[in-house]
């Protein structure tokens, strides 16, 4: 089998227009980046199509993953190819790769084998400088605001108050905390600081969340920068710098129009980390895609506990969008884990768990089946049919096929079916797409986990027990003080957007399968009021990565006689 790159580079790419025909995107609503990306003119697509029905709106979401990756984003492109070759008119909806983990531990971020988006080496790199638009907007408020505190403070900012980090789209541990203005006046204030991941601001995710342009500026208008010494809030708009960054990001809200291995549709727009951030592709591509098609596939990340439930209650809340399946992606290797046949740990070789990993364990598969069940309870109380996809490895026996299938439909699950498409592509995901089209017609009313007029602690709260199965929740003195302050200033009536490990369905990474007699911790509550969330922060969990010893930039590299890139996944 030859390698992701390997099959991306010897792909036969459709025109970027040729694309477009097939999406019913016409030459005047296409803004093409090259021969076979291009942005989509959103505003006059929208109106063109505004008396169209939407099409049907189905979430990818997992179980508990493993450091491995489960191939949520192969399935998710499996199914889109699934159902072309069963000749549905149908769109994807992806989000776009951060250099973090793609030079990080995970690689790149497109799919793998023949279900993959393409170009592949430009989306998991510069792509059509998205990142790139949100990163100087985030960082013009950030040097604005120092700018400010130097320069007579007439905002009366607390500099010990500052809510609004500096930002990079690379891992970096080293700037997590770090202290700005040393070196005398001419060098600015001094004072702690920090940087989050690029994808993890408040700037991407109004990116992200925003439906139009007026929305886009009124969100940046109002998000919180900081307070003053009489804890007030000062906004992007008080420092006169929300006009800026509008005009900064107004392309980047443009969804990026790609294609899939085998030539389909897929609209790759905002960004991942559904453990620090909300997590999902952008509003707007989602909007556009169900105007264009009669199905809409769209990831979310990681696990449902993550990226699922901020799909729903984030995402959805916000924007109106109703949700018509979900597909729990599951792989046999993950679910013996949980079932306690191995441990895999992030940055271990996976020879060290081989033999444990791909000799079958019917007993160990039984016992970690439980994260599975979690997982579809997860989405059943969103009111959403639920299909389990079991991502097939060669190692897989027919034995725990069958497992998985009975213990999926014995959780609720509505069907079941094996995906194939990392080695066969379309072909290998048409049994699923055929079990998704009859969930999407399975009687359903998606509705919402908790109301918007319910206290800060009470939403917490009913995530952690509901989602996590937490026995509650322990906040620590900072966090109640944030969330008593976010109260008396009316934004208690802002959703929740948790950040917390993904490698588990608690907020500690080691306790695998479900865990159960544990309390959340909440370390602190951040006010993204742009963004229209709160964002309490569980445990240990760094909204700035670091890199590994071996990490995977290492690999990379370009061959000088074909000036290919090599080693990028």
């Amino acid at each position: 089998m030859p390698s992701d790159l390997e099959i991306a580079q010897e792909a036969e790419l459709l025109p970027i227009t040729e694309v477009a025909g097939k999406a019913n995107i016409r030459d005047n609503e296409l803004e093409p980046y090259g021969r076979y990306m291009a942005k989509v003119d959103y505003v006059q697509l929208l109106e063109r199509l505004k008396d169209r029905p939407n099409g049907k709106l189905i979430c990818v979401t997992a179980i508990t993953p493993t450091p491995l990756g489960e191939g949520k984003t192969v399935t998710s492109f499996t199914l889109g190819q699934g159902f072309a070759k069963l000749g549905k008119n149908i769109i994807n909806t992806s989000r776009e790769p951060s250099k973090g983990p793609t030079f990080g531990i995970k690689g790149g971020a497109t799919g793998g084998g023949y279900a993959q988006v393409l170009p592949m080496e430009n989306i998991n790199l510069h792509f059509t400088g998205d990142i790139h638009a949100v990163e100087t907007a985030h960082n013009l408020a950030a040097a604005a605001l120092d700018a400010s505190i130097l320069h007579k403070n007439t905002h009366n900012i607390d500099p010990l108050n500052v809510t609004w980090p500096y930002c990079v789209d690379l891992n970096s541990r080293a700037l997590r905390q770090v202290v700005l203005g040393l070196g005398g006046r001419a060098n600015g204030y001094p004072r702690t600081a920090g940087f989050d991941i690029t994808v993890a601001t408040e700037t991407a995710a109004i990116h992200a969340l925003a439906s139009d342009l007026v929305d886009l500026r009124q969100r940046l208008s109002r998000a919180v920068v900081g307070y003053t010494y009489d804890a007030k809030p000062v906004t992007l708009e008080d420092l006169q710098v929300a006009g800026t960054m509008a005009v900064l990001i107004k392309d980047a809200i443009k969804p990026n129009l790609c294609q899939s291995t085998e030539g389909h549709p897929i609209l790759v727009h905002a960004f991942p980390f559904a453990n620090v951030a909300h997590g999902n592709n952008s509003v707007i591509a989602d909007r556009v895609a169900l105007k264009l098609a009669d199905y809409v596939v769209t990831e979310n990340g990681f696990g449902s506990d993550c990226g699922f439930v901020k799909m729903m209650d984030v995402k959805c809340r916000q924007s109106g969008l109703k949700a018509d399946a979900a597909v729990i992606v599951a792989t046999v290797r993950a679910l013996k884990q949980h079932g306690g046949a191995f441990h895999f740990r992030p940055g271990m070789p996976y020879s060290a768990v081989k033999d444990a990993a791909e000799t079958e364990n019917l007993p160990a598969l039984d016992k970690g089946c439980a994260n599975l069940a979690a997982h579809i309870n997860i989405v059943r109380q969103y009111g959403i049919p639920a299909v389990v996809a079991v991502n097939r490895f060669t190692s897989d026996t027919e034995k725990e096929i069958e497992l998985v299938k009975q213990k999926a439909l014995e959780a609720g699950a509505v069907g079941v079916a094996v995906s194939e498409g990392w080695a066969n592509g379309g072909d290998g995901g048409v049994e699923l797409a055929k079990e998704v089209l009859k969930a999407v017609e399975t009687p359903h009313d998606m509705n919402l986990l908790f109301p918007d007029d319910i206290s800060i602690k009470e939403k917490i709260e009913t995530i952690a027990t509901r989602i996590y199965g937490a026995d509650g929740v322990d906040y620590t003195p900072d966090a109640n003080n944030r969330i008593d302050l976010f109260e008396s200033l009316g934004f208690g009536k802002l959703t929740i957007n948790m950040a917390k490990t993904h490698l588990s369905l608690s907020h500690d990474p080691a306790l695998i399968g479900v865990p159960k007699g544990f309390r959340l911790p909440v370390r602190e509550v951040r006010a993204s009021v742009g963004a229209g969330f709160l964002y309490p922060i569980c445990g240990n969990l760094s909204t700035m990565p670091g890199l590994p010893t071996h990490a995977a930039f290492m690999d990379v590299d370009v061959d000088l006689k074909t000036g290919l890139t090599k080693g990028l996944f």
